[in-house]
């Protein structure tokens, strides 16, 4: 297995062309942020915007609209009840993410069903949150999953995904199974997250620790994973994703020395300056 090592973001993160716009460094669509779960998805969305990523747009419900523009006032906004205007916005996004914040209601089933029907082999998805418990209770809908689909689940969402318990998810043998059957990328949250590519190689993560055990903390990596493939396009996905899972947990790690607990919005506001450090280096 490959230990991911601080020399992935210098592989990955580089200087900006000077002849470029907002167009060149992604489009993404995060989708989710129910009633009852806003935060959810405006810390994606959030992410995603200062992770670097071109053009954001949130649909999410109308009653996230205020915070939402309150938080990232640099994202767009659309209702997720909005069926033609999701369509459209789904349509010409590089990166689609769905589930954080999303529930588990009709409603959320509708969504994922119209996502992973309308979705392209020129577009990344990337499936977290709620829809990973969708997505395991609907036995056919895996079939559906395109060749570059990210899933990112938490041990327990794994667990629901792959029927493989807890307690033998250290078992690479087991978990490459099941991911050569749904044939996307797996990246699995724990303390040493470990991630499954669809080559059958495998990278784990060395660094981070407990101060990252609060709510948010993976919404806020599905936001970095969709801004990094959105804009660093001429480097290798599997080596993108690597660098996001990378990014999230230095940042935090970064943060820790004078922090007791790290919350996810303090890591996507310290993403421009260490990113930048990055390549400074």
């Amino acid at each position: 297995m490959k230990l991911i090592k601080p020399d992935i973001l210098k592989q990955v993160v580089k200087v900006r062309p000077a002849n470029s716009y907002k167009g060149t460094f992604g489009r993404i669509v995060t989708i989710g942020g129910n009633l009852n779960y806003g935060g959810a998805i405006i810390m994606t969305t959030s992410a995603a915007v200062h992770a670097g990523a071109g053009l954001v747009t949130c649909a999410c419900n109308s009653a996230n609209l205020t915070a939402l523009h309150t938080i990232v006032p640099e994202a767009m906004f659309l209702d997720y009840k909005n069926r033609p205007s999701l369509l459209n916005a789904v349509q010409s996004a590089d990166v689609i993410v769905i589930g954080p914040g999303l529930g588990n209601d009709s409603l959320a089933s509708d969504l994922l069903l119209q996502v992973l029907s309308q979705i392209t082999g020129k577009q990344q998805l990337i499936i977290d949150g709620s829809a990973l418990t969708i997505l395991s209770q609907q036995e056919n809908w895996p079939k559906l999953l395109p060749q570059q689909t990210i899933l990112t689940p938490h041990q327990m969402e794994w667990q629901r995904l792959s029927g493989i318990k807890i307690a033998d998810q250290n078992d690479l043998e087991q978990n490459l199974h099941v991911q050569q059957q749904t044939g996307a990328t797996i990246v699995l949250k724990k303390n040493g997250t470990v991630i499954y590519h669809p080559d059958q190689t495998t990278a784990k993560l060395t660094i981070g620790g407990p101060y990252m055990a609060t709510g948010g903390m993976g919404d806020t990596l599905a936001g970095i994973i969709a801004a990094f493939l959105g804009q660093f396009k001429n480097s290798p996905t599997k080596l993108v994703i690597e660098a996001a899972v990378y990014c999230h947990s230095a940042v935090a790690q970064q943060l820790a020395e004078n922090n007791y607990v790290v919350l996810p919005t303090s890591i996507i506001a310290a993403l421009p300056q260490f990113m930048q450090k990055v390549v400074n280096s």
